[in-house]
């Protein structure tokens, strides 16, 4: 593409040339023997190739021919030897560096051809070894010349293509970089959410369970108090161990948070487990509910994640029938295969109605739901015909064999 500057170079060059041809061609032809003197048409052709150089980088080739052709033209007619070869050198070298070489190299032999012989017999000159010699000379180093700016012209064009590939190599690497950094980044806020997803999960289930155990005892405790103080002292006593459990539970579980590093959480330390399975079913038979556990197939020790997960979900399938369901039996089946838990909570149909309770729209069945799905299992709840509840996980045991998509 042409700039500015490469245009007003053009212009001057040819305005030079042109003044060169005319000027030095006047004395040239004043000075020779034999020729035809300057008139307008002298003029004419002396000035008209000057006048086409401007555009010489835009149309090398049709330059380069009109300026031959005006140059013969000139020394047909009869005009003298001289400059007028000028512009005809300049638009030489500009179609030998921007064009193919054979077709602007293959007027040179042709020329020397004819400026040996027939044109000197025409104009009645007589040419000797010597003049050939060096007309042959001039148009080699006019060549040479050709073909060094050419190779010029190559080498700085390829010295830009790696200057600009390396600028691109360079751009798409820094790109590349901050898509790697925005990537990492997105990860670390990732495992960030889900790291505070699971404190919040882990919360709400030990204080919904333990609190709701308290609500629970508490209710009795009130009834009871006056008529039968033995079971009011012994639902204030479990009302004691279900708060101590709840304060030792939130309490590691602000040790581990506090353990973290950085901005991400160190992991949450279990607090209760599937394997333990008595352990997990006494605080709800403490309130009276009757809890009765079967466990098939060969225990094995499970991923942490999915001790605890089958874990907190028959708490929270627990903790909903103490709610929601009072007077109903529970049946917990925990049965091992070779690369599933399978856990169910059965309970029966409520003997009375559930004490009203502020605020029971929570978050137990979304939470377990989601603790299912974060290990690649799966988690159903539903109501059943005889008026119960039944809540059904399939957990992996290996966490790189997910349940299959439904």
């Amino acid at each position: 593409m042409e700039t500015s500057a490469a245009r007003r170079w053009d212009v001057l060059l040819a305005l030079v040339v042109a003044a060169i041809q005319l000027g030095a061609g006047t004395l040239a032809n004043e000075h020779q023997t034999g020729t035809r003197g300057l008139d307008l048409l002298g003029y004419a052709l002396l000035a008209a190739g000057p006048l086409l150089l401007p555009l010489r980088r835009r149309y090398p080739e049709p330059v380069f021919y009109a300026v031959l052709a005006i140059t013969s033209a000139y020394l047909l007619a009869g005009y003298g030897y001289g400059p007028v070869f000028l512009a005809l050198v300049v638009s030489f070298l500009t179609a030998g560096v921007r064009g193919p070489r054979w077709r602007t190299y293959g007027f040179v032999p042709v020329g020397y051809l004819l400026m040996v012989w027939p044109v000197p017999g025409w104009r009645g000159y007589d040419t000797n070894s010597w003049q050939q010699f060096g007309l042959l000379a001039w148009l080699v180093v006019l060549v040479a010349i050709a073909e060094g700016l050419r190779q010029r012209m190559a080498a700085t064009t390829a010295r830009r293509g790696r200057a600009e590939e390396a600028r691109r190599n360079e751009q798409a690497q820094h790109e590349r970089e901050a898509a790697e950094r925005a990537r990492v980044a997105a990860e670390r806020e990732q495992r960030v959410s889900e790291e505070r997803l699971a404190i919040a999960r882990e919360l709400h289930d030990v204080l919904a369970h333990s609190l709701s155990l308290i609500n629970v005892q508490s209710s009795v405790a009130l009834e009871l108090i006056d008529r039968r103080p033995e079971q009011a002292a012994t639902a204030l006593a479990a009302i004691k161990d279900a708060s101590k459990d709840a304060l030792g539970e939130v309490h590691a579980l602000l040790r581990s948070i506090r353990g973290g590093t950085g901005t991400v959480p160190a992991p949450i330390t279990p607090t209760v487990v599937i394997s333990d399975l008595d352990s997990l079913l006494q605080p709800a038979r403490a309130t009276g509910l009757e809890v009765r556990a079967i466990v098939t197939g060969v225990p094995k020790r499970l991923p942490s994640v999915v001790d605890v997960a089958a874990a907190r979900i028959v708490q929270e399938s627990l903790t909903n029938v103490v709610r929601h369901a009072p007077g109903a039996s529970v049946l917990v089946t925990v049965r091992y295969s070779a690369d599933r838990l399978h856990l169910a909570v059965d309970n029966t149909r409520p003997t009375r109605a559930p004490a009203a309770i502020a605020g029971t729209g929570g978050h137990g069945i979304t939470g377990m739901t989601e603790r299912a799905k974060a290990l690649g299992g799966r988690l159903l709840a539903e109501p059943k015909a005889d008026g119960g509840f039944r809540v059904e996980a399939r957990l992996p045991v290996h966490l790189n064999h997910p349940e299959p998509a439904a």
